[in-house]
């Protein structure tokens, strides 16, 4: 998630930033719930995902989920159309925490090197770097039990193997213990950060290329932070979609990871494929080597297109929703667009 420095004029108040936050976060994770089901299906089938005939004639095991509309229509008709948000309430439950402290996190320490005049030096793509990350980090810490816990129930699929969010909480409890409720944060955190980075990195190395180039060509002052073009809207919107895609492009094999490791030795349904052998996913590095030996170079991309749809709406839906809410909340309306 990307905030235009210019949101910094507005003083802060934690509290209405965190609440912001996390309403636009659950308007998004409404909006984009199907998309996530199906990507963490995807990635936690270890058969191949391709055609019924590509299938046959390498002579494999014939996958549950071969494609986007495939996925769609099989979930509707043996969960109904429900299934598409299964996993819905612990994914909620994760939202909330998440992006409230990732907001606020992301605000005082923009707003903070924005203070120091970190913001208009050649420290500037640095200090998004970094905040974006640390960011990122403090929200994923915060709300990780909810991640492990959506990814679990959106997996399973029919029959159920967990009918509540108690229940996968208890039956991980009892297979793993506490910890394990935190089991693969180590590698989430892994992804966060170059993701993160990358994100906030290339956001600002886009935006500023092109106010520049703007700049340049109309002799137009683009003004600092609220003071915009006009009609650059599009162009921002364009800079943030493509860093975002390039940033879910990048770590999309450790999201893989990920959720194998998240899912490892937990009871699934047979008819989705062979289950996750805990000897399986002893190390990130273990889990890698054997995704790519197994699986090849598309078993680490397992989900990206998906990632990717799912990545633009999200962006889209969360800064649209956060600006609404920040707008009400702070009893005036937001000084700058944050998407659009």
């Amino acid at each position: 998630m990307t905030i235009p420095t210019g949101e910094l004029n507005r003083p802060r108040k934690p509290l209405l930033d965190a609440t912001a936050g996390a309403l636009a976060g659950c308007v998004s994770r409404l909006v984009i719930g199907p998309l996530d089901v199906l990507k963490i299906r995807f990635q936690v089938q270890l058969e191949p995902i391709g055609t019924a005939a590509q299938r046959a004639t390498a002579g494999q095991v014939a996958s549950k989920y071969t494609g986007i509309g495939q996925a769609l229509r099989t979930i509707a008709v043996e969960e109904g159309v429900q299934g598409l948000w299964r996993g819905t309430v612990p994914g909620l439950l994760l939202t909330i925490p998440y992006t409230a402290v990732q907001f606020v996190a992301l605000q005082e320490a923009r707003a903070s090197a924005q203070k120091w005049g970190l913001m208009e030096t050649s420290f500037a793509p640095a200090v998004s770097f970094v905040s974006g990350a640390v960011a990122g980090a403090a929200a994923t810490i915060a709300s990780y039990p909810f991640d492990l816990l959506r990814t679990t129930l959106a997996a399973q699929g029919e029959p159920k193997v967990y009918h509540s969010m108690g229940q996968a909480a208890r039956g991980i409890m009892q297979d793993r213990g506490p910890r394990g409720l935190y089991r693969g944060i180590n590698i989430t955190l892994l992804e966060i950060i170059p993701y993160a980075a990358l994100q906030f990195g290339l956001y600002d190395a886009f935006t500023s290329a092109y106010t520049k180039a703007r700049h340049s060509l109309t002799h137009l002052e683009a003004g600092k932070g609220s003071e915009r073009p006009k009609g650059d809207a599009w162009a921002r919107f364009a800079c943030g979609l493509a860093a975002g895609t390039l940033a879910k492009l990048v770590t999309n094999p450790l999201d893989v990871a990920k959720k194998r490791y998240q899912v490892a030795g937990l009871q699934r349904s047979t008819i989705y494929g062979a289950r996750i052998s805990t000897e399986y996913v002893t190390s990130l590095r273990t889990v890698l080597a054997q995704i790519y030996r197994n699986e090849g170079i598309k078993g680490l991309y397992k989900g990206s297109s998906l990632s990717v749809l799912k990545a633009a709406p999200a962006a889209a839906v969360t800064f649209a929703a956060y600006e609404f809410f920040i707008g009400y909340l702070y009893g005036v309306q937001a000084a700058t667009p944050l998407t659009s």
